[in-house]
């Protein structure tokens, strides 16, 4: 027990002379070199040596009420700064985020109207290919009407054609018939006259008129929309 309190009165006086600005013997002590560092450190608590000469103070209450007081300050003030730091942080990642999607967003809209611009064009082009194909069909109709209508007219003209001609050939019979009945009993007409009359008895091979009408009937292959079904 005696041991155990001879060391604690020494460590007592090792502390005191350290915090002592007078050496104890009231020797003269030089000054400290300037040019080193000098850490105060209030001797009321406990001393961190983290480098350079150690100096004690003796702190009044009020100075400790005010260290601790700025110490406080600072402690909230680090606290505010990291709390400040970390809403930042919060933010720039939520504004990251907001960006992100709203690329995303642009990006989904940049394709929906892409792909909707090729369905307008598809639709055009087959609108287009449809009215092209309506046209030529139309075209077709009209082509073929047209040679319809041609080849009728064509069938009518040669009908009168063939009827005139028929009548020509009847109107000349007629008049060698009644040239034979009313001067071939001339002499110098007995000759002729004979000579129609023979013609006249020969039979006749006159093709009838086809009618105009009869048109040829189209075969599958020849329809104008054939091509089309």
């Amino acid at each position: 027990m005696n041991k155990n309190l001879t060391v604690v009165l020494v460590l007592l006086l090792v502390l005191g002379a350290g915090c002592s600005s007078t050496p104890p013997d009231g020797d003269y002590l030089p000054p400290m070199d300037p040019k080193r560092t000098v850490s105060e450190r209030d001797c009321t608590r406990m001393i961190q040596t983290d480098g350079g000469n150690l100096m004690c103070i003796e702190l009044t209450a009020a100075q400790r009420r005010a260290k601790i007081a700025e110490e406080e300050r600072q402690a909230r003030a680090r606290k505010e700064a990291e709390e400040r730091a970390a809403r930042e942080r919060l933010e720039r990642e939520r504004a990251e985020q907001l960006a992100r999607e709203e690329a995303a967003r642009k990006a989904r809209a940049a394709e929906e109207e892409r792909l909707a611009a090729e369905r307008r064009r598809l639709e055009a082009e087959a609108e287009r290919k449809a009215q092209e194909e309506r046209e030529r069909q139309e075209r077709a109709e009209a082509e073929a009407l047209a040679r319809q209508r041609a080849e009728q007219e064509a069938r009518e003209a040669a009908e009168r054609e063939c009827r005139r001609l028929a009548q020509e050939r009847l109107d000349g019979r007629a008049l060698l018939v009644n040239f034979v009945d009313n001067y071939g009993k001339v002499d110098e007409n007995k000759g002729i006259a004979g000579q129609i009359t023979a013609f006249l008895g020969k039979a006749r091979k006159a093709k009838p008129c086809p009618p105009a009408n009869s048109a040829p009937k189209l075969s599958q292959t020849d329809h104008p929309l054939a091509k089309t079904r």
